[in-house]
């Protein structure tokens, strides 16, 4: 899977997640502009973790606080 479709993928997955409707560029924030709490954070990285059969580890999740930051380093676990 290129970084194009690892973005569409998780554009979709995001949806349910995005309760404002907030366009999401690569600079969006979880916390900031989406709001995501702890809670939502769990939720939406075990949907990603199930879609692409990857596992995000704590420090990997510490370090992504942007989409961009979240497609690239999906789209490294899948060539992993």
């Amino acid at each position: 899977m290129d970084r194009a479709e690892v973005d569409a993928t998780i554009r979709t997955l995001i949806e349910p997640f995005n309760k404002k409707g907030i366009d999401i560029a690569d600079g969006t924030t979880f916390a900031g502009d989406l709001e995501f709490d702890s809670l939502t954070v769990m939720d939406f990285v075990a949907a990603i973790e199930d879609e692409f059969d990857i596992i995000i580890s704590m420090n990997q999740q510490a370090e992504i606080e942007n989409y961009g930051q979240l497609v690239d380093a999906v789209s490294k676990l899948q060539g992993e």
